[in-house]
């Protein structure tokens, strides 16, 4: 009897071992299959099909690094950012070991502008294998993006000494240089990636502007011509050509390629805009009626679109101001101060119509507008003494001291500003009330009424 439940019990254990055996095939094999049929889903471009492929294998597996980094990989390709990165942390904490998982984190930290966490996942790669330049630019462009451009040229160059034809880190390599004021290092790692490769835009709009900022006007205008060239369908391009003309005083080169744009770009308010500044710039240096006339035909049409800028107008206006129409003039400075971002110019020349015209509030209130939209970035020495004339002239002398004292923070004492406070503080005195004598002989303010 004993032998017979002995038996029974060998039996019934050996029964348990082989179900948990055909549990764990099972498991394994229908794992396989779903890891299959999402690959398969995937190269049939069935992204849906895919993902629940790959989560029934989750399900089955949840501590597969496999599965969730192909869950991750297939959501990132799908645009859903949050959910790969969920996926692709747990594949990465399932295996630290493997570099994918953590570069496609990287990777989608990027895209999310978490610049901080890709930058830490991407140097998690590189303390696994040091010797990748992909991941070395990664790492610098996630430190750039972050605004630490010091810190990215380190990463930078680590990618450059492992890959000379990295063109894409020559180029980030040259605007971290650029910011740090190394114009000479900037150029030439933007020269090597043109140099690599040649269609790049980027490299030579940088390298246009290393060139503008050292004054070798020649070179920028090499740069945005190849520009043009690369670009012909874009009109900004040739407007950046032909303005670069002008700062270099090349006036016949800037006009012949506007108006070539202008035949060119017949429906584009900007080239017009273009040219009606340099024939402006022209007839404000040399006082040439005919610049003059060029001017406000180029700059009307450009005005004329709706969505004209403030800068067009401002021009607009200085071009009838120069040519004597005021009331014209004025019509396109006021429009220009209603446009988006607002030219700060436009206040100061529609004060100055004010001014002649004996309007001392609106010229004040144009000034102060203008000091209000330039803050700190400008000295404004000659505005605030302009201010405090036009105050001591509407009676506020105090507004004029107040001025006076920024004026002179600025540009110093000066006898023409001691003056001008003489000029205050008299008017000062002259719109204090009058005083009236009490009972005990001593003098006081009548009240306001």
């Amino acid at each position: 009897m004993r032998r017979y439940v002995a038996a029974l019990l060998v039996l019934a254990a050996a029964t348990a071992a082989g179900a948990g055996l055909y549990t764990v095939y099972a498991n394994d094999r229908d794992y396989a299959r779903l890891i299959a049929d999402g690959d398969r889903a995937l190269a049939a471009e069935q992204p849906f099909q895919a993902l629940e492929a790959y989560s029934g294998a989750i399900g089955l597996r949840p501590d597969s690094m496999v599965a969730h980094l192909k869950r991750g990989i297939t959501y990132h390709d799908r645009g859903e950012l949050t959910a790969a990165v969920k996926d692709l942390r747990r594949a990465a904490d399932l295996d630290p070991t493997a570099t994918v998982p953590a570069e496609l984190l990287g990777d989608t930290n990027l895209a999310l502008e978490r610049y901080e966490r890709a930058a830490e996942r991407y140097q998690a790669y590189l303390a696994l294998d040091d010797r990748t330049a992909r991941v070395w630019y990664k790492l610098g462009l996630a430190r750039y993006r972050a605004g630490a451009p010091v810190h990215a040229t380190d990463a930078l160059r680590q990618a450059v000494s492992l890959d000379k034809t990295l063109a894409e880190a020559h180029y980030l390599l040259g605007l971290c240089l650029r910011d740090q004021g190394q114009l000479d290092l900037a150029q030439a790692s933007l020269d090597t990636a043109i140099r690599l490769e040649p269609a790049l835009t980027g490299p030579r709009e940088a390298l246009a502007g290393v060139y503008a900022a050292a004054d070798d006007h020649p070179h920028a205008i090499d740069q945005l011509a190849a520009l043009a060239a690369l670009d012909p369908s874009r009109p900004e391009r040739v407007v950046a050509l032909g303005l670069a003309h002008a700062r270099s005083r090349r006036h016949e080169a800037a006009v012949v390629t506007l108006s070539r744009a202008v035949e060119r770009f017949p429906d584009e308010p900007q080239v017009y805009a273009a040219l009606g500044r340099v024939w402006l710039e022209s007839a404000e240096a040399t006082r040439d009626r005919v610049a003059l006339k060029k001017a406000v035909e180029a700059l009307t049409a450009a005005a004329s679109h709706s969505d004209a800028s403030s800068e067009t107008l401002t021009d607009l206006g200085r071009a009838h101001q120069l040519g004597g129409d005021t009331a014209a003039a004025e019509r396109a400075l006021r429009q220009a101060t209603t446009r988006l971002p607002v030219r700060p110019d436009a206040f100061l020349d529609l004060a100055a119509l004010a001014t002649r015209g004996g309007r001392a509030q609106e010229a004040r209130d144009a000034l102060l507008r203008y000091a209000m939209l330039i803050g700190e970035s400008e000295p404004i020495g000659g505005v605030a003494t302009q201010i405090a004339t036009l105050s001591i002239t509407l009676g506020e002398p105090r507004v004029a001291l107040r001025w006076i004292e920024r004026a002179e923070d600025e540009t110093g004492a000066s006898l023409a500003l001691q003056a001008l406070r003489r000029r205050a503080k008299a008017t000062s005195l002259l719109t204090s009330p009058a005083p009236s004598w009490g009972r005990a002989g001593h003098a006081t303010h009548r009240p306001k009424s």
